[in-house]
């Protein structure tokens, strides 16, 4: 088997076998094909695409290059969520305390931001002293003691994932649904969770910008985990503006806070108590979407939900003061209102271009080695739909260099359009997608 015949083979429309995936996989890991090579064969997977059963193959391959992790020391049934990438998107911080708070398990594994897109990572260290790199046996002890942990993917976890992503990421071949698809789910399949829920991003500021792509991704990948025996679950929900009200890293901790002591962006607790509710229901500590979103309320209505975030951020390391006491977060030397010159509607949030501004104040990475400042970012202070009085703050960038700010300035202000008349709200969720097929909503 030459790794040419195989470029040549998807380059002219036809299909790889198992072992052809199998075999470009090991040797991609090894080493013993060059990133030229799958450079190419990437690029041909972009323009001639995969179907269902290669895609299938390419994500157990890249599932099986390394370790498969071993929960079946932690109590119950083991659920994690995943999220396809967006901005302003902090449902991991409440939603997994408060998941946790209701008697599941949530044992998770996440990643950092790169481009657009804020990680869960980056957002847990800006809380001093938080540590997401936990051994094997510290994680599992600490879902078992608590009922939660979020750490970093472990390296032994899918390292054909890691090296392929970095790759895709610089060769124009990341937003391609059999490349996403097996990304993400080789990472799941990996992470050793007994069920999954997908949280599948639509619009301007995901990966998927159409309603007909993102219900693809979303089947594709609930394929792949009920065929390799995890219940899965998508849910496809809206990033056509950002989900919450900050975009940065200290900013969203912040946001974590007040949303798990009642006040929460709309958005954002919806999409939370919606996922959550799946969640709850997959680890079977409720038998309807009603039960499970009666426990989720009255855990954040009492404050439980908090409580466990600072559990997790005691146990790891971190400062649990610092979740009431904002002030021991990175905190940025400059603040810049934005106001209404006035009275006015907000019609559009650009969620890609705001995101792309934060990353440029330093809140992200254009390379995985970039180091990012965790004080810096925008807060919004209304969303889509609302109303502003003349003079009212619209948002607010947190900065600490002039130079950036001013550069960056002009793109937010263009990031953010209005009207002199009232505009409806954009629809949050529009579909659950399962084995049994879609439901709209």
């Amino acid at each position: 088997m030459r790794m040419v015949d195989l470029i040549k083979k998807k380059r002219d429309g036809m299909k790889l076998s198992r072992k052809e995936i199998e075999y470009i996989i090991q040797g991609y890991v090894s080493g013993d094909i060059p990133d030229y090579q799958m450079s190419a064969l990437t690029m041909a997977i972009y323009f001639r695409g995969m179907d269902d059963a290669e895609t299938a193959n390419l994500t157990m391959a890249m599932a099986n290059s390394g370790e498969i992790a071993d929960l079946s020391p932690i109590k119950g049934i083991k659920v994690d969520k995943h999220s396809t990438g967006g901005v302003a998107d902090t449902t991991t911080l409440v939603l997994a305390p408060l998941v946790a708070a209701c008697g599941a398990p949530v044992a998770k594994m996440s990643g950092r931001g790169l481009g657009h897109t804020g990680g869960t990572l980056d957002k847990l260290e800006s809380i001093p002293g938080m540590k997401v790199s936990l051994t094997m046996e510290e994680f599992i002890e600490n879902v078992n003691r608590i009922g939660l942990a979020v750490i970093g993917q472990t390296e032994d976890l899918a390292p054909a994932d890691k090296k392929l992503y970095a790759l895709r990421d610089v060769t124009a071949t990341v937003d391609i649904i059999p490349l996403i698809a097996s990304s993400i789910m080789s990472k799941k399949l990996a992470g050793g969770s007994d069920a999954i829920v997908l949280d599948v991003k639509l619009g301007d500021g995901a990966f998927m910008k159409d309603y007909e792509s993102a219900l693809k991704l979303a089947q594709v990948m609930v394929s792949i985990g009920e065929n390799a025996g995890k219940r899965t679950v998508a849910v496809i929900t809206d990033m056509n503006q950002p989900l919450g009200l900050a975009i940065g890293n200290s900013l969203e901790v912040i946001e974590a806070c007040e949303a798990l002591q009642g006040r929460g962006c709309r958005d954002l607790m919806d999409v939370c108590m919606f996922l959550g509710s799946h969640m709850l229901m997959l680890a079977g500590v409720a038998k309807t979407m009603e039960e499970a979103a009666s426990r989720l309320e009255y855990a954040l209505e009492k404050g439980m939900g908090f409580e466990k975030f600072k559990e997790m951020v005691r146990a790891q390391g971190g400062n649990p003061d610092a979740l009431e006491d904002y002030s021991l977060l990175p905190t940025a030397r400059i603040r810049y209102d934005i106001r209404a010159e006035n009275d006015l509607y907000i019609s559009k949030l650009y969620a890609e271009k705001l995101g792309l501004c934060a990353m440029r104040l330093g809140a992200g990475r254009e390379r995985k080695e970039d180091v990012i400042d965790l004080s810096v970012g925008i807060m919004l202070n209304k969303k889509v739909g609302d109303f502003v009085k003349k003079g009212e703050v619209i948002a607010t960038v947190h900065a600490n260099d002039e130079e950036r700010l001013n550069n960056v300035l002009p793109d937010i202000l263009n990031s953010i359009e209005t009207s002199d008349e009232r505009v409806e709200k954009p629809k949050l969720i529009y579909a659950v997608v399962t084995k049994d097929g879609i439901t709209s909503l």
